[in-house]
């Protein structure tokens, strides 16, 4: 899978790739990810991306010359993109079925916004789609632009060695993870629950589920809605509600 990310700070981006998941995916031919200055698209000495905004206003706005030159020679060098994605607080939310979506994708391109934001021009006539990822403001698109190449890149086939391990992964179902536990079996007076010591596969197997459910419950019960549950997933649910109903601990 192909990624092409512009930004004014392309050490800030490459430092996040050269790790972890997203840095084995690249060395083993996985994942292409490129990192492309901005400044390289100007004309001026100056190597300018940003101006003063028409109607004035605090702070600058990015130009939209060098993003449209950037993405026009990726174009020509790279291929054309599936997607060209900015990244802003504007944008949609981008959540774990964005990602599945965007991983049947071949090639994404994402643009790094900075000071006030881009040009509207770039929104309306550069870019095919718009996302962000919370609901809060960041210094720029470059933290963003990482994790949305990581959420993905995990869900490229062969990336993670472990694919059961992406299959049970937080919001991959509708559900927040089950607690996990390692040795020693006690730790800070705290023991790990003597069902995963049993070696009963079923009774493990069940007290995930429940656990999962428990936590999805009380953490984001909006999830709940639209989650893919099963036939036991939902008959534990429904035992959950009964004995909360009934005072039970």
């Amino acid at each position: 899978m192909k990624f092409d990310i512009v930004t004014i700070f392309p050490r800030m981006v490459e430092a996040g790739l050269a790790e972890g998941v997203v840095g084995r995916g690249i060395e083993r031919g996985l994942l292409d990810v490129r990192v492309h200055d901005l400044r390289d698209h100007t004309t001026d000495r100056h190597r300018s991306v940003d101006d003063v905004p028409y109607g004035g206003g605090p702070g600058m706005v990015m130009k939209p010359e060098p993003l449209a030159r950037a993405v026009a020679n990726l174009r020509v060098h790279r291929g054309e993109p599936d997607a060209v994605v900015l990244l802003s607080p504007q944008g949609r939310r981008f959540t774990q079925a964005e990602a599945v979506r965007m991983s049947h994708l071949r090639h994404i391109v994402l643009l790094c916004g900075r000071y006030e934001g881009m040009d509207e021009r770039i929104r309306t006539g550069v870019a095919t789609e718009e996302l962000s990822i919370g609901d809060y403001v960041l210094s720029g698109g470059e933290l963003p632009a990482l994790v949305v190449v990581d959420a993905i890149a995990r869900l490229v086939p062969g990336v993670v060695g472990d694919e059961q391990s992406v299959e049970q992964d937080s919001f991959s179902r509708g559900l927040l993870d089950y607690p996990h536990y390692t040795r020693p079996a006690e730790f800070a007076g705290q023991r790990v629950p003597d069902v995963l010591l049993s070696g009963r596969h079923a009774d493990v197997r069940r007290w995930r589920k429940r656990e999962a459910l428990l936590r999805t419950l009380d953490r984001r019960p909006d999830l709940l809605d639209t989650a893919a549950l099963d036939d036991e997933e939902r008959a534990l649910l429904d035992e959950i509600r009964r004995e909360r109903e009934e005072g039970a601990p």
